[in-house]
């Protein structure tokens, strides 16, 4: 039988296509995990301020296979409710550059996405990958860049990445559950979705990496690659603004969002914040696999052997990933269960912090609470 196709518009300006196919919130920034020890602990449940439902967080670390670093692990779901079958189970993988913890789990006008999902009956995880966030800085960050090779490529965080699905799964009880990656978090999900489908019930790949046929939108810059780059507040809002047309840009970022969210992620590199200017540092392990993948034409992980259901969305305005990327890799996937892909008018790369978000988190959502096309 032919897979058909459905062409429909979904709210305002919100394209899909898919086919059937053969905070509460980081209001506080601690020190990075130590690498030796391991720690959980609960926090007291919060009501978002939008849903009214009571969540409860929990953090922990989890050793990572890479010997002596830690990663950061954060858990929000409904207070009273401990058990989750798979379907209602996922855990968030962050992009190159910013950590899952005050991105994903930023309480902007009172709610995170992360809020969001668990007020709807999840049990939903995040991580920072070792070198980001919260979790532990490899001794590399310790030396100049150039002293040493790139670190944290895409195997290492498809193995992180495990471990953590490893923790939740045996801590939960369940054999799977749901992974959703943004960028090139994105080809660490479908990376492990296609080395364990065994483990992978549904996935979500939020402004997907692919292989790219212009320059990338990040790089460290000339010379040699090191071991780490740095950012400044000032390329981060011009990189974001990539691609978005002049009479948008003043109403893209609600008011105070963008510092909010550059105060609380750049504090969590405190010798980056202590530089002038303050810088955020990011493993390049990400621009390696880059130059030596991606831009050659190998892409990390297999397309036609993603055998789970999937969801595409990205916004129109994605500079970094563009939609021609994420429109490729769609066709390429041709032995999931089930697929979709959803563009969003008026957003970039970085939508989930921008006026149209709470678009970008229905069409998660409402691909996350459907039942299986018939």
């Amino acid at each position: 039988m032919h897979p058909f196709l459905r062409l429909a518009f979904v709210a305002a300006s919100v394209f899909v296509l898919a086919a059937p196919s053969g905070d509460s919130g980081d209001q506080s920034v601690s020190q990075p995990a130590a690498a030796t020890k391991q720690a959980e602990a609960a926090a007291p449940a919060a009501a978002s301020a939008n849903t009214g439902v009571q969540i409860a967080m929990q953090e922990m670390t989890v050793p990572s296979p890479q010997q002596g670093l830690q990663i950061y692990v954060r858990n929000k779901h409904p207070l009273g409710v401990e058990q989750f079958g798979p379907e209602r189970t996922l855990v968030f993988v962050h992009g190159a550059t910013y950590p899952a913890s005050t991105t994903f789990d930023l309480a902007l006008n009172g709610m995170s996405w992360m809020d969001y999902i668990a007020s709807h009956g999840y049990d939903v995880y995040l991580l920072d990958l070792p070198g980001y966030g919260r979790s532990s800085r490899p001794p590399q960050m310790d030396q100049p860049p150039e002293a040493n090779p790139p670190f944290e490529t895409t195997e290492q965080a498809v193995a992180d990445l495990g471990a953590v699905i490893e923790r939740i799964r045996s801590m939960r009880g369940i054999a799977s559950l749901d992974v959703m990656g943004w960028s090139w978090g994105t080809t660490i999900a479908a990376g492990f979705a296609t080395a364990h489908p065994e483990q992978v019930n549904r996935l979500v790949l939020y402004a997907p990496l692919w292989v790219f046929q212009g320059p990338p939108a990040i790089s460290a810059g000339p010379g040699k690659l090191g071991a780490y780059r740095s950012v400044t507040r000032e390329a981060a809002f011009k990189r974001w603004m990539n691609g978005v047309p002049v009479e948008a840009r003043a109403d893209l970022i609600p008011p105070g969002w963008f510092e909010q969210w550059a105060d609380t992620t750049f504090a969590t590199d405190p010798v980056g914040a202590k530089q002038s200017p303050p810088v955020l540092r990011a493993p390049n392990g990400v621009l390696w696999d880059v130059e030596r993948f991606w831009r050659a034409g190998k892409p990390t992980w297999d397309a036609a052997k993603l055998t789970v259901p999937v969801l595409l969305v990205q916004g129109e305005w994605d500079h970094d990933t563009p939609p021609p990327m994420a429109q490729t890799l769609f066709a390429a996937i041709t032995h999931a269960p089930y697929k979709q892909y959803t563009m969003i008018g008026g957003g970039t790369h970085t939508l989930v912090m921008e006026r149209n978000r709470m678009q970008l988190f229905e069409v998660v959502q409402s691909f996350l609470d459907a039942p299986p096309p018939r």
